[in-house]
């Protein structure tokens, strides 16, 4: 469908510089999304394959145990479209108190990504609206403190943004003008309220995502709210329980389409190709997680078994092994507070299972080892290389 720029763009002057900024124009799309029999169908089969993620949390036996690990994947991908360069073993390591194999700060970084998710979570949860306020609290959560803790935390910003150059003069994408924000921000979270009229959730996340990465509302941590806010829109209209989708993988794995795609939408309204972008991350990633979890369990089961082989020390081995698939990666010290088990019960454990084939020790030293369940953390870092790293 051919339609015109969804937006206007006026003319700013800064710093002695002329420049045009994008206003976009308010959600829902006009002309409507044609739904075509194609678009149509790619959406059926993503909410199938979310549903069928979302009924992992009943279905399969210790399904929350892979929670905080999916959580940390999510974290980790979002935060490497951004630039860190963090896997999910140095955000283990770095919530563990051990040095991870990058910078503290691209840890600590993705850290408060995990937390500023678990913030919004929480606070939907306890009847909060998902809102302008509750994505503020999300932002002042990831970024502030660090490298963005000067950049008014929590606060929408009060400055022009670029994406792309130097200056607004040569940027690739201009978002609007701060006297354009508030307006530009109240029809945004009116549409995120089902305002002037509903529209089905998961159609909903997507142009929402691109609403909020094309207004950039703060002065950073915008590309990472806008993911964030996927995860909290699925939540709040109850198509995600649980935070298991880590759509951010495909993302990653597509960032030039993702990039172009959301440019396509502000200049010749081409919302059907981002909805069918989006409804086949869905889809992707949906499955692929569903797949993983159900490895994991696999996994999980089968390592128990074995584990059960080994009489009277079973017991003890079998509590480190229930942590383990909480937290792949971990101490003696830690396993240790996890479990109630004493420090001399703790490495006895470790070492039945390091016979076994089920842990691998990281660090070869006597005091503060650390211990990783190398097939279950293998898994989970699937999609997640960095360059020069492996997984």
């Amino acid at each position: 469908m051919k339609r015109s720029p969804q937006g206007r763009y006026v003319k700013v002057a800064s710093a002695g510089e002329a420049f045009k900024a994008f206003v976009p124009a308010p959600l829902p799309p006009q002309p409507p999304v044609d739904w075509t029999p194609r678009l149509r169908g790619r959406f059926d089969a993503a909410l199938l394959a979310l549903g069928r993620l979302d009924a992992v949390t009943d279905l399969l036996p210790n399904a929350g145990l892979l929670l905080y690990s999916f959580v940390r994947k999510e974290a980790v991908l979002s935060s490497m479209i951004e630039g860190t360069q963090s896997s999910l073993a140095d955000l283990m390591l770095f919530e563990l108190d051990e040095q991870p194999g990058v910078s503290i700060e691209d840890a600590r970084e993705v850290s408060r990504y995990v937390a500023a998710l678990e913030h919004g979570l929480k606070r939907l949860r306890g009847g909060f609206p998902l809102s302008l306020r509750l994505l503020r609290e999300v932002h002042k959560v990831l970024i502030g403190q660090g490298r963005g803790s000067k950049l008014t935390p929590g606060e929408f910003r009060r400055s022009q943004v670029w994406i792309g150059g130097t200056r607004p003069g040569n940027a690739v994408f201009v978002p609007p003008p701060v006297n354009e924000l508030d307006e530009c921000l109240k029809h945004f979270e009116r549409f995120l309220h089902d305002l002037p009229g509903p529209t089905p959730p998961l159609v909903k996340a997507a142009l929402a995502h691109v609403q909020f990465e094309t207004i950039h509302p703060f002065l950073d941590g915008n590309g990472r709210v806008g993911r964030l806010l996927i995860a909290l829109q699925l939540a709040a209209d109850g198509l995600m329980r649980e935070p298991l989708l880590y759509l951010s993988l495909h993302f990653k794995e597509h960032r030039p389409t993702y990039y172009e795609l959301l440019n396509r939408v502000r200049l010749s309204g081409d919302w059907e190709a981002w909805l069918e972008f989006f409804a086949d991350g869905v889809l992707a990633s949906a499955t692929s997680a569903t797949a993983s979890a159900k490895r994991l369990l696999d996994l999980a089961a089968a390592d128990v078994r074995r584990i059960e082989g080994l009489g009277r020390a079973a017991s003890s081995a079998l509590a480190i092994h229930r942590v383990l698939q909480r937290q792949p990666i971990a101490t003696a010290v830690s396993l240790s507070a996890a479990t109630g088990l004493t420090p001399a019960t703790v490495n006895k454990s470790l070492a039945h299972l390091e016979r076994l084939g089920v842990v691998t020790e990281l660090t070869r030293r006597q005091r503060g080892r650390v211990f990783s369940y190398a097939q279950y953390a293998d898994i989970l870092s699937e999609g997640m290389a960095l360059p020069g790293r492996g997984t």
